[in-house]
């Protein structure tokens, strides 16, 4: 069988290409090692998130993608299980970062929310204040990655061959473990292995591991959204490139230096049964080992304790994750030769970013549609 692309990769950046690919009417196939998703699209908040996103490229990129999930998630069967954004501040520095943000384009829609705004959310405990954002939508990854491949499947026709490998590609020929597929134009969507397909193209990467959990169910109000804090604003790019966030960083250094040791910062994520997804941590490595030590989950949940009001909730579940991870970039794109590109996301933000950037490739390819 012969296609017009092939796709490498079944997460989220290369089901991003195959609808990219088939909204143009092109015969497309996804090429996938395992029976599933399994990787870093599933084990995440599924949490599409615009607000704090770098100034620039990866803002409008995020206002895109997130725009392609409000579109297509009734069509899948996807729900949207939150809303909005509260970044809460625990500390003057942090309301300082957000008043400087609230202050630049990519505040436009937000909010700063007074002490007594905020005491209206049932759950949270005191804070200095807070931003809201309107922005944000909310997807249960584990779910929605494979109804969002169904439904590519059964309303734009894509082609899924699962539990394959690519050994090789020369374009248009493809050498998998089921034999040689061909297409006229190919696109590796890699993740985080950097080795089998184009590994010339890969060089300077790394791969990061996150913790994450799932704690049991809580009555909070239904209203909140997704919640961060203080130590995302030294993270997340759109705000720790303001001048405000060096006081902030500062003060965390002396108050919270084991979170910023271990790249911990809080998102609390509420699910469709009450129960929250939150996390999470980052460690770099090139084969990060696979042991979750306690310790770092206490430094998750101690974050968690300080915004959250009443004890902390009993752990569900844990897991980990890796993703690939450039200092210098969010996501990579190269043209290997003609009709073969390897793409992915070097940041973290595959569910924030994927559509748009997979628009972009099908444009290279194929031209502005």
């Amino acid at each position: 069988m012969s296609y017009d692309l092939a796709v490498v990769g079944a997460g989220i950046c290369g089901l991003a290409h195959a609808l990219a690919a088939a909204r143009r009417g092109k015969r497309v196939v996804v090429i996938d090692r395992d029976a599933q998703a399994n990787g870093a699209s599933v084990r995440n908040f599924g949490f599409i998130t615009v607000t704090g996103q770098q100034a620039g490229d990866g803002w409008r990129r995020a206002l895109r993608s997130r725009d392609v999930w409000a579109e297509i998630a009734p069509q899948a069967g996807i729900e949207i299980v939150q809303r909005g954004l509260l970044v809460a501040a625990r500390r003057p520095e942090a309301l300082n970062v957000l008043e400087a943000f609230a202050a630049t384009e990519m505040g436009a829609g937000c909010r700063l929310l007074a002490r007594s705004e905020i005491s209206h959310y049932d759950g949270l405990r005191p804070l200095a204040g807070a931003l809201y954002s309107p922005h944000e939508i909310r997807v249960e990854s584990r779910e929605a990655i494979p109804r969002l491949a169904t439904w590519l499947a059964d309303r734009h026709q894509v082609t899924f061959m699962r539990e394959t490998a690519v050994r090789a590609v020369a374009t248009p020929r493809l050498e998998t473990s089921r034999g040689i597929v061909e297409a006229e134009a190919v696109v590796v969507c890699p993740g985080d292995d950097f080795v089998t397909l184009a590994p010339e193209s890969l060089k300077g990467l790394t791969r990061c591991k996150l913790h994450m959990m799932r704690l049991r169910p809580q009555s909070f109000d239904a209203r909140l959204p997704t919640v961060m804090s203080d130590l995302g604003l030294v993270r997340y790019l759109g705000y720790a490139e303001l001048p405000e966030a060096a006081a902030l960083k500062q003060r965390l250094m002396v108050e919270q230096g084991a979170q910023l040791e271990h790249g911990v910062h809080l998102i609390v994520a509420r699910s469709a049964d009450a129960s929250l997804v939150v996390g999470d941590s980052h460690h770099y490595g090139a084969t990060p080992d696979p042991f979750a030590p306690t310790f770092i989950d206490d430094l998750i949940l101690e974050e968690y304790a300080a915004v959250f009001d009443g004890p902390v909730p009993a752990v569900e579940a844990r897991w980990t994750g890796t993703y690939a991870s450039a200092p210098d970039r969010l996501m990579q794109r190269q043209r290997v030769s003609d009709g073969l590109y390897v793409v992915l996301i070097t940041s973290g933000t595959g569910a924030s970013t994927s559509f748009a950037i997979a628009e972009e490739t099908i444009a290279e390819l194929y031209g502005a549609g």
